[in-house]
């Protein structure tokens, strides 16, 4: 089965901002950007996660996308819309020393999410578009690549965060 992931447009939020399961608006013009830069495939389903940067995209490409809230990026707790200078550095080293099981900000760990994103693939049976976050890119990549949770927890923490705003990740039959 081949997944095609789509990162949401850039969302309004100010630089240097903590920010996962928050629900933003797009930034001014960046739905646009986004759609015009798009080559997607006709014809094929579309999931997406629920939060607005990714359901108005969906809802733009298709009359009828499958909203998943087992898409949504990552629950941050208390460090949601905080400056990430803001956070007491040992916390973030506390996250650092245990990126799998850590729950940062007292919200979600990236092995719970994990198990979520694989709960979802799980029941995919045909190609696929997604629109959803960069946290779950990664977690879907490593995935359909036939890891575990806690293994595609691991390598998705370990994995440095380099998808742009509106990219487009592909990923072939494995």
């Amino acid at each position: 089965m081949q997944l095609i992931l789509v990162r949401h447009p850039q969302p309004l939020v100010a630089p240097g901002v903590c920010y996962g399961s928050t629900d933003l608006a797009i930034a001014p013009g960046h739905l646009e950007q986004t759609l015009a830069a798009l080559r997607l495939p006709a014809g094929l389903p579309i999931y997406s996660s629920p939060l607005r940067r990714c359901a108005e995209l969906a809802a733009r490409l298709t009359p009828s996308p499958c909203y998943d809230q087992r898409l949504v990026e990552m629950h941050f707790g208390e460090w949601e819309m905080q400056p990430w200078d803001a956070i007491p550095r040992a916390a973030i080293d506390a996250w650092a020393a245990d990126m799998v099981h850590y729950r940062p900000g007292g919200g979600e760990s990236v092995l719970h999410m994990a198990e979520r994103i694989a709960a979802f693939h799980r029941e995919l049976t045909e190609d696929a578009i997604i629109i959803c976050h960069a946290g779950t890119m990664r977690l879907l990549s490593t995935c359909h690549a036939g890891l575990p949770p806690a293994a595609m927890a691991l390598q998705a923490a370990q994995t440095a965060h380099q998808i742009p705003y509106g990219g487009m990740l592909t990923l072939k039959p494995v």
